[in-house]
């Protein structure tokens, strides 16, 4: 049996890369750094069922407790690694102080094959390059290195008619509270296939009716879709037009948000 190992945070091209052939996968419920160094531990890129619906084969979920992080790299080999042909990627740690890798598999006597690391613009692909695109904003780079559009899911919630005023309503969205940091500004987005145009962040024109934390306003052209049955909604951030501004004017704000419409593109295709 094949047994891909990982934490695969975004199941991006380079974990694909591990995955591909396996068929089954072992990963670890919380984030290793969450236990060891909670301070440094990150924003995750996916949820737990979203990480376990793209690895996409039978996974073992492991909670990272103490107690497997106090285990020796003979102790977790045995147990969890014995009769396998593992599959990691060349930064792949395990055991006590991170001591065990391929190379010490190798040595030991289990089958390994450790992944060929895939690069982007030149570099290695990892979980923590993405999480610093979408920190700055470059989604271009953030999703050619997912190998997709970049996910995110929240739950609806009711506007204040801001946008209906203006002609543009909204369907506003809560983001997942953990996922990592992304600027506050202007977005295309993908709902359910339909392609839109969202605002993350306050809707600072309107000032004391400004959002007290950043929220996703999604306006659709023509605006005929019935979210609500899939509140939580999920879905795809494809490109970052513009930060967020306050406005002097409504008017100015209707203009904007006009030109911003018209800037929707009929494709987006992702290159490495």
């Amino acid at each position: 049996m094949r047994l891909a190992v990982g934490y695969f945070d975004g199941v991006h091209l380079g974990h694909q890369a591990i995955l591909r052939g396996a068929d089954r996968a072992l990963t670890f419920r919380n984030h290793p750094l969450t236990l060891l160094a909670p301070e440094k531990a990150p924003r995750l890129i996916m949820s737990l069922e979203e990480r376990l619906s793209a690895i996409g084969r039978p996974v073992e979920v492991l909670d990272f407790t103490p107690e497997l992080a106090a285990m020796s790299p003979e102790q977790f080999a045995a147990r969890y690694l014995r009769g396998c042909v593992v599959s990691c990627g060349a930064n792949w740690r395990f055991g006590c102080g991170g001591v065990g890798d391929g190379a010490w598999l190798r040595a030991h006597g289990y089958a390994v094959d450790v992944a060929t690391s895939v690069e982007y613009a030149g570099a290695t692909i990892s979980s923590s390059r993405i999480r610093a695109a979408l920190g700055r904003g470059d989604l271009a780079a953030a999703n050619a290195m997912l190998g997709r559009p970049f996910a995110v899911s929240g739950r609806i919630v009711r506007g204040k008619g801001e946008g209906k005023a203006l002609g543009y309503p909204t369907v506003n969205v809560v983001l997942r509270a953990d996922m990592p940091e992304i600027p506050c500004g202007v977005y295309e987005v993908e709902v359910a296939g339909v392609r839109a145009i969202a605002n993350y962040g306050h809707a600072p024109t309107f000032r004391d009716r400004c959002w007290p934390t950043p929220v996703l306003e999604i306006h659709f052209q023509p605006f005929n879709l019935d979210l609500q049955p899939f509140n939580p909604l999920a879905l795809n951030l494809l490109r970052f037009i513009r930060p967020e501004r306050k406005f002097d004017s409504v008017e100015d704000l209707k203009r904007q948000i006009a030109a911003d419409c018209a800037s929707l593109q009929p494709s987006n295709p992702l290159t490495l």
